[in-house]
C-alpha cells in the first residue's frame, strides 16, 4: 500500500511562494536538437520567471526554440520540495527590462556582463513537497 503522505502536491499560489524563495534554478530548453539544463541564478517577477545571459548556449536555445521548463528545489535531512514551471521565454534587451530586472534583485553572480534579460511567461506550475524516510518493505506478489 502507498503512503500519500510522504509527496504531496501544493497549489499554484503556495508553488510560486515557494519558487519566489530560491535564487539558483535549472533552466532546460532544447539546442541542436539536444536537451540541455543548466544552472542559473533568478527572480521572480508578476507571475514570470527573470534570468540574464550572455550570448551563448542559453541565449541561443532559448532563441531558437523559447518553449523551455524551469524547476528549483530546497531539501533538509527530513524533506524537500520541487517547482516545475513549463513556458514560453523571451529575450527582453530594452533599457527598462534591465532596470526591471536589477529592481527585482537579479545580478550576476560570476563577474560576467550578461546583458540580456529572459523571461519566462509560465503556462504550467506544479510542485510537491516530500518527506525523507527508508524505504518501506515491498508487499509480496498478489497482496491486496
Amino acid at each position: 500500500m502507498e503512503d500519500n503522505t510522504v509527496i504531496t502536491r501544493v497549489g499554484e499560489d503556495e508553488a510560486w511562494q515557494l519558487f519566489a524563495r530560491n535564487t539558483l534554478g535549472h533552466l532546460g530548453f532544447i539546442v541542436n536538437d539536444a536537451p540541455e539544463v543548466l544552472p542559473v541564478n533568478y527572480a521572480v517577477r508578476d507571475r514570470s520567471i527573470l534570468l540574464r545571459t550572455a550570448p551563448g548556449t542559453k541565449l541561443f536555445g532559448v532563441t531558437a526554440n523559447p518553449k523551455v521548463a524551469f524547476q528549483t528545489e530546497q531539501y533538509t535531512e527530513t524533506g524537500g520540495w520541487s517547482v516545475v514551471a513549463k513556458g514560453t521565454a523571451e529575450v527582453l534587451t530594452s533599457e527598462s527590462a534591465l532596470e526591471a530586472a536589477e529592481q527585482a534583485g537579479l545580478r550576476p553572480w560570476v563577474p560576467t556582463v550578461k546583458e540580456n534579460v529572459v523571461r519566462i511567461v509560465v503556462s504550467e506550475i506544479t510542485g510537491r513537497r516530500f518527506v525523507f524516510g527508508p524505504e518501506p518493505e515491498a508487499e509480496p506478489e498478489g497482496a491486496a
